[in-house]
């Protein structure tokens, strides 16, 4: 299982395991694997990496089907989409059939063609060509928008823009969507493998009617529980450019926004497809948008989350900009910043005090923005700050009882440090 613990990889593995396979996982990081799901095995390694035949043979042992639900977005900080959804996966089919390997489940997607505006789109389509012309037993598997109990890419995106309070606001409000449950997908990965007769067939997995995005989000603002909105607002296409750039560029530090112009082109084609032919080949009909919702509690943890979500840039750029302020003033006023610990410290001493502290304070700045380093950075920050607190109370106590209360400002500033490093986890 490729894939292994992302948002159609969990669902596909466990159902697997539940009906009595064994399951193994290649992910890159196996303890995350193990954490997820104890009872499959696993592998770690970076698929973009495996590039050449021999880099999967040794993963293949005692493997007798493979399902690829692997996928990246968008190139980002650690994300090659041609490396991981073209070259691993041509490679990994031609080491498939040199092993002998029975079956291959392609998890691709709807429209996903060479002449696609997208890199994602063009990578999965050449991965599927790679696999049709291959002698495994393949089928093709092109899910809709993916409803899941685990929020994380489209889901995640649709929960956090339903938390919009009183307004909502959309870019391309009347693209149309299919969805699919991941239930229904785990279902359709289960069925490809056993039965012989879906080999050397693509198909589209999506409900049968679609919806536009605006109904879409406000289905689940309804089934989170929140209040209808008094606006939905169209936000131009240009302002939602904008957005996709700063969420572009934020993939470079590492965070993988479902914000990115990948996302906005794929709105601007549809995401929809034909679930005909999968319902007369197997007689079973995909359950609806409705229905999926109707599956999964509305509990107070996901209106936690959505709101949570919608408010984590906020914070993580807050926390950035109050470093940074601080470090700024701090180098560019140092003579005031000195004169604080005039009597306190030998004047020397005092001025490296300054400088060293403002440089700290740009660096937490700077780096709470770097994505491996969020949650590490916001925990040394509280450190920091607890060290400036201790210092000021040996040093210039009296700066506790200005009236403006530059210590006291602290406190919120540690909280706030708490919150992300809290909201931080990877998944």
């Amino acid at each position: 299982m490729l894939g292994g613990y992302g948002l159609i990889g969990l669902a596909v593995s466990k159902s697997l395991l539940k009906q009595g396979n064994q399951v193994t996982g290649l992910a890159r990081s196996a303890k995350k694997g193990r954490k997820f799901l104890p009872e499959a095995a696993w592998i770690s390694a970076d698929i973009s990496k495996l590039t050449d035949p021999k880099d999967w043979l040794e993963h293949l042992d005692h493997i007798d089907a493979v399902v690829n639900a692997a996928g990246i977005l968008q190139n980002g900080l650690k994300d090659n989409v041609a490396a991981t959804q073209r070259d691993s996966i041509k490679a990994l089919i031609k080491a498939c059939e040199q092993k002998g390997v029975a079956k291959f489940i392609q998890i691709s997607a709807p429209g996903a063609t060479r002449s696609a505006e997208t890199l994602f789109y063009q990578t999965k389509a050449a991965a599927d060509e790679a696999l049709k012309k291959s002698r495994l037993k393949w089928t093709i598997l092109r899910p809709g928008l993916v409803i899941s109990p685990n929020a994380y890419g489209g889901t995640s995106l649709l929960r956090m823009l339903a938390a919009f309070p009183l307004i909502q606001p959309l870019v391309m409000p009347n693209a149309r969507i299919q969805t699919i449950s991941v239930r229904d997908v785990a279902y359709a990965v289960s069925v490809a493998l056993g039965e012989d007769s879906l080999a050397g067939q693509d198909f589209d997995l999506v409900e049968e009617g679609s919806q536009t995005l605006t109904e879409l989000i406000l289905s689940f603002r309804a089934w989170l529980g929140f209040t209808k909105p008094a606006f939905v607002i169209s936000v131009p296409n240009w302002v939602g450019g904008m957005v996709s750039k700063i969420a572009d560029f934020a993939g470079w530090l590492g965070w993988r926004s479902s914000l990115r112009s990948t996302s906005l082109k794929v709105l601007t084609q549809n995401v929809t497809g034909d679930p005909a032919p999968w319902t007369h080949e197997t007689g079973h009909v995909p359950q609806s948008l409705k229905r999926s919702l109707k599956d999964l509690p509305p509990t107070a943890q996901e209106r936690l989350y959505a709101r949570a979500k919608l408010l984590f840039p906020l914070l993580l750029i807050t926390m950035s900009a109050f470093w940074l302020t601080s470090g700024v003033i701090g180098m560019f006023q140092q003579d005031k910043a000195v004169a604080i610990l005039e009597g306190a410290l030998p004047e020397t001493t005092a001025i490296l005090s300054v400088l060293l502290g403002s440089l700290i304070d740009i660096g937490i700045g700077l780096l709470v923005l770097f994505r491996p380093l969020t949650r590490f950075m916001s925990l040394f920050s509280i450190l920091v700050a607890v060290g400036y607190l201790i210092a000021s109370a040996v040093l210039t106590p009296h700066l506790w009882s200005d009236p403006l209360g530059p210590m006291v400002k602290v406190f919120p500033a540690i909280a706030l440090a708490l919150v992300i490093a809290s909201l931080a986890e990877e998944r």
